[in-house]
C-alpha cells in the first residue's frame, strides 16, 4: 500500500512490486544500499517508485555474486557496473582455478586412496604458487649439479625449467603429475640417481665443448642406430661393434656408457611426469634405439 497523502510507497507494497521478500529489503536498508526517503508518523520506511529499480539493479548485482560493498559503491556512482564486473570477473577466475585445483586433488586422492596425511601433503603441494614450485626445483638442480662446473648448461637449463609450470586449469592428471613430480624432486634415492647422471656428463666434457652437445650426441646414436637396424644389423654381429665405435670413439669406456645408460633408464618417470604437466603427448623413449645399443655394448664391451 501507499502511505496516505505521499504516494510513498511502504516497504509490505514494495516487496509486492518487486518480489522480494521483506526481509531482503529490510536488510538491505539497514545495510545502507536502498535507503528509504522518509518515514511515516509510526516510524515504517517509506520508499519512492524510484526505489523498485533501485532494486532490481541490487538483485542483479547480487545475484551476479557483487558483495554489498561493491553495489554501495555502484549505486553512489563511486563506480561503474563495468568497472565493478571487470574487478568479480578476476577474482572469479581465481576462485574457479582453486575450485579445480580442489577437484584435482579429490580426484587424485580418490584414485590413489590416499591417507590423511598423503592428502594433506598432496594439497599443499598442488596449491604451491610457481615460485614456491621453483624453489622446490631449483633445490633439486643446486644439490645434483654442485661443484661440477663443466656439466652441459643445456642439461641444467632443461632440468631447471622441467614441470614447474602448471596451466592456469589444470587437469586432474597434471595436478598429480606435479605431485608426484615433486614428491620425486625430494626423494633422496632420486637425487642420487641424477647426480651420478650428471658426473657422468661432466667427465665427459671439456671446456670447448658446446653446450647441448648431450642432446647431440643422444639424437645421432638414435640415428646411427636406426640405420643400423634398418640394415639387418643384430647388436651381436661384428658390424655392431663398427656401429658402436663410429658413435662413441675407439677409446671410449664402454662400461661407463652401458652404466650411463641404465642410469637413464631410471629417471623415465621423470620425463614423463613433466610432460604431462606441459600437456605434450607422452616423450619418445627410443626403447628400441637404446635397447639395441645396450645389447651391443654387453656383447662387443671393447677392451
Amino acid at each position: 500500500m501507499t502511505e496516505d497523502g505521499t504516494g510513498l510507497l511502504t516497504i509490505g507494497a514494495l516487496a509486492r512490486a518487486t518480489g522480494l521478500t521483506v526481509r531482503t529489503i529490510r536488510y538491505w536498508s539497514d545495510e545502507g544500499v536502498l535507503t528509504p526517503v522518509a518515514r511515516s508518523s509510526g516510524g515504517y520506511r517509506l520508499y519512492d517508485s524510484a526505489a523498485a529499480a533501485r532494486l532490481e539493479l541490487i538483485r542483479t548485482l547480487r545475484e551476479l555474486g557483487l558483495g554489498l560493498d561493491d553495489v554501495r559503491k555502484v549505486l553512489a556512482g563511486e563506480r561503474t557496473v563495468a568497472e565493478v564486473a571487470a574487478t568479480h570477473v578476476a577474482a572469479l577466475d581465481t576462485q574457479i582455478r582453486a575450485l579445480k585445483t580442489t577437484r584435482a586433488v579429490l580426484s587424485t586422492v580418490a584414485r590413489r586412496g590416499s591417507s590423511a596425511e598423503e592428502t594433506a601433503l598432496m594439497n599443499k603441494l598442488a596449491r604451491l604458487s610457481a615460485a614456491e614450485r621453483q624453489r622446490i626445483v631449483d633445490d633439486f638442480v643446486e644439490e645434483i649439479f654442485h661443484g661440477l662446473d663443466t656439466a652441459d648448461p643445456w642439461i641444467r637449463e632443461r632440468t631447471r625449467s622441467i614441470g614447474v609450470q602448471l596451466p592456469d586449469d589444470p587437469t586432474p592428471e597434471q595436478v598429480d603429475a606435479w605431485v608426484e613430480l615433486a614428491e620425486l624432486l625430494q626423494n633422496r634415492d632420486f637425487r642420487a640417481v641424477m647426480r651420478r647422471m650428471i658426473e657422468f656428463n661432466a667427465a665427459d666434457r671439456t671446456p670447448d665443448t658446446p653446450a647441448g652437445a648431450s642432446a647431440m650426441f643422444f639424437k645421432r646414436l638414435v640415428e646411427l642406430v636406426a640405420a643400423a637396424r634398418e640394415r639387418g644389423v643384430t647388436p651381436q654381429s661384428p658390424e655392431a661393434d663398427a656401429v658402436l665405435t663410429e658413435l662413441l670413439g675407439a677409446d671410449a669406456d664402454r662400461a661407463a656408457v652401458l652404466r650411463r645408460i641404465n642410469l637413464g633408464n631410471e629417471v623415465v618417470r621423470y620425463r614423463e611426469l613433466a610432460s604431462v604437466i606441459k600437456g605434450e603427448g607422452e616423450p619418445q623413449r627410443f626403447q628400441e634405439e637404446f635397447a639395441w645399443v645396450v645389447a651391443a655394448l654387453k656383447a662387443w664391451p671393447g677392451r
